[in-house]
């Protein structure tokens, strides 16, 4: 599959990666485990966006001068397009890691270490899902119209069943775990597991991490083909991908709190997901721009967050509701 990027680039990219997953690394082991607060979130999430900002214009730079000025400004665009997507499409892993985190009542400063080992196994994980995908759709173009149509099964799914939480209970990999490992009833510290009289037993926050990394790559099933309707090129596939991810851990704690305020977000997600499905089954028909991609995605987004916050959900409208924590 044609690709933009060379080897040097590949390059630069992974040391990029490596060098902001060791400085994350390095400031959360010194803070050592605490409680995040809003500034704090606030802080990181910018240096985060500013990070893949940064990295999109060093990429535009670097192709306006070995491939001229439209195809630089194509390929900045398709990365900032796939990096809204995902980063859109994360908001959903959010909402989902915080019902487990209340699920197992996992302390607030343990919080940051479970997302952490997240991110670093959605890294891992993706990059196995996306070059699975790029390798599939170079040998089989048929399949893009495949990853269209389940966008689309999954934005109507997703449309229905937007503001329902799952039931943890049902979980099957929650209750293989229940039933096969030794498991804790309280959490030590920030330790996954302990031994004791000679049996190790594996603590709740092993659990939650497990249910944080499989959540993810069930999320991922649905965003990645969202990708490939943006651009079929591996390279910023990948890079837009991973650039979104980084940040979810800091955007989890910028948006924990305020969860409840975009009841709406859902069905814009949904919106997002069925626009995108359309686009990949028309794409034989006519070719929607990436800029007008991107203003669709942008404008769904921004309206699905204004009408929450301008309607809010009917039990927090009227005086003396029960609406629910």
């Amino acid at each position: 599959m044609h690709s933009i990027a060379t080897p040097g680039i590949w390059a630069a990219f992974l040391l990029v990666l490596v060098a902001a997953l060791a400085v994350d690394f390095l400031v959360l082991r010194s803070a050592g485990a605490h409680r995040v607060s809003f500034r704090e979130a606030v802080y990181w999430s910018l240096a985060w966006v500013a990070l893949a900002l940064a990295f999109n214009a060093g990429l535009w730079w670097w192709v306006d001068l070995h491939g001229g000025r439209e195809v630089a400004n194509q390929v900045a665009l398709e990365f900032l397009t796939g990096y809204l997507i995902e980063k859109s499409l994360a908001v959903d892993n959010i909402f989902v890691f915080l019902m487990i985190f209340n699920y197992f009542a996992v302390p607030p400063e343990q919080r940051q270490r479970a997302l952490m080992v997240g991110v670093l196994g959605a890294i891992v994980l993706r990059a196995i899902l996306i070059v699975v995908g790029a390798a599939l759709v170079a040998r089989f173009h048929w399949i893009l119209y495949l990853f269209g149509a389940f966008l689309l099964l999954t934005g109507v799914k997703m449309l229905f069943a937007a503001n329902q939480e799952p039931d943890l209970d049902d979980n099957p990999m929650l209750r293989w775990m229940r039933k096969h490992l030794p498991l804790t009833r309280d959490f030590r510290g920030s330790l996954v597991s302990v031994v004791e009289h000679g049996r190790r037993w594996y603590t709740p926050l092993f659990v939650v991490m497990a249910l944080i990394a499989v959540t993810d790559v069930i999320f991922a099933v649905d965003s990645i083909p969202a990708i490939f309707a943006v651009t079929l090129d591996p390279f910023i596939v990948m890079s837009s991908n991973v650039f979104a991810v980084l940040g979810l851990r800091a955007m989890f704690f910028l948006l924990a709190g305020m969860a409840d305020r975009f009841h709406l977000l859902g069905h814009g997600l949904a919106l997002v997901l069925l626009f995108i499905g359309t686009k990949m089954l028309v794409a034989g028909f006519y070719k929607i721009p990436i800029g007008i991609a991107l203003g669709v995605v942008a404008l769904v987004l921004v309206g699905s967050v204004t009408a929450s916050l301008l309607f809010p959900p009917r039990e927090q409208a009227q005086p003396g509701g029960t609406g629910g924590d």
